[in-house]
């Protein structure tokens, strides 16, 4: 395993004292040049996103391979001094086989990993409560004995993949706490209640809350809730997608090129990375 050109303890340790006290937002770039201009902007830490970087490579969610995804945790982690959490889907192979695939996520540098609990059976799109509490045992013990402080996150992905069971996801929490995991998350919750609850149930480990589209939340309301984290997945990707795909089907369909007028300056594109 190729080593990092950093040393990752530093970020590692910074990253961690994020989660003791407060509410910040972790967002998601999904490539080198998007991880930059975050940088840019004065954000504490980063995380990656699965489905903007499959996306980037015209693939769906979950289809990039274990090699491609360290591929682009060993750059985006390398692309700024900030620390980056992984979306490490489920942890990638069989159980026998996460413990290894979380030590090579780890050579990348990443200060954080994230494993969650959806599978790819549509019929049966959560993975029961024993082999999803066991993967998350076995990225425990991975990351132990590494002897590295990496951040480990357990994912309960009921309202993701259409089964919204809010006690079942709080149950699922509470065991992936139990194996090793070190902040919480259900992705999908979105109303005060949800939040409030999850936040409640799981106390006092830090909660990261997903936040992909527009909401009558602000920051500081969140904050107030408890949650401890704010990320927001592909909603960034998304964003750059949806302008690009309004710019070319105006130029498709009616021959027009104002969909650009929102475009960013080349110039200060070209200042930013240079």
């Amino acid at each position: 395993m190729t080593a990092p050109c950093f040393d990752p303890r530093p970020r590692r340790a910074a990253f961690r004292a994020l989660h003791d006290a407060g509410c910040f937002v972790l967002p998601n770039p999904w490539d080198v040049g998007s991880a930059r201009y975050l940088h840019g902007l004065g954000f504490a830490a980063l995380a990656s996103t699965s489905s903007g970087v499959a996306w980037s490579q015209g693939m769906a969610d979950g289809q990039l391979s274990l090699a491609a995804t360290l591929d682009h945790l060993r750059a985006l982690a390398a692309a700024t001094p900030l620390p980056v959490n992984a979306d490490f889907g489920d942890g990638f192979g069989t159980l026998d086989e996460v413990g290894s695939s979380v030590t090579r996520a780890i050579a990348t540098g990443v200060a954080g990993i994230s494993i969650e609990d959806a599978s790819a059976d549509p019929d049966h799109p959560l993975r029961s409560l024993d082999e999803a509490v066991a993967r998350v045992r076995a990225a425990r013990r991975a990351i132990d004995a590494s002897g590295q402080d990496v951040l480990l996150v357990g994912r309960a992905e009921n309202f993701f993949v259409g089964r919204p069971d809010l006690d079942d996801a709080i149950t699922r929490l509470r065991a992936y706490a139990d194996a090793g995991a070190d902040c919480l998350y259900a992705p999908g919750i979105s109303s005060r209640e949800q939040i409030e609850t999850v936040v409640a149930a799981v106390a006092p480990k830090p909660v990261n809350l997903l936040v992909g589209s527009a909401v009558p939340f602000t920051l500081a309301d969140i904050a107030a809730m408890g949650v401890r984290r704010v990320s927001v997945g592909g909603a960034m990707a998304r964003t750059a997608w949806g302008g690009m795909m309004r710019a070319s089907q105006l130029l498709m369909d009616q021959g027009r090129f104002d969909g650009f007028a929102d475009a960013a300056s080349g110039a200060a594109l070209n200042q930013l990375f240079r």
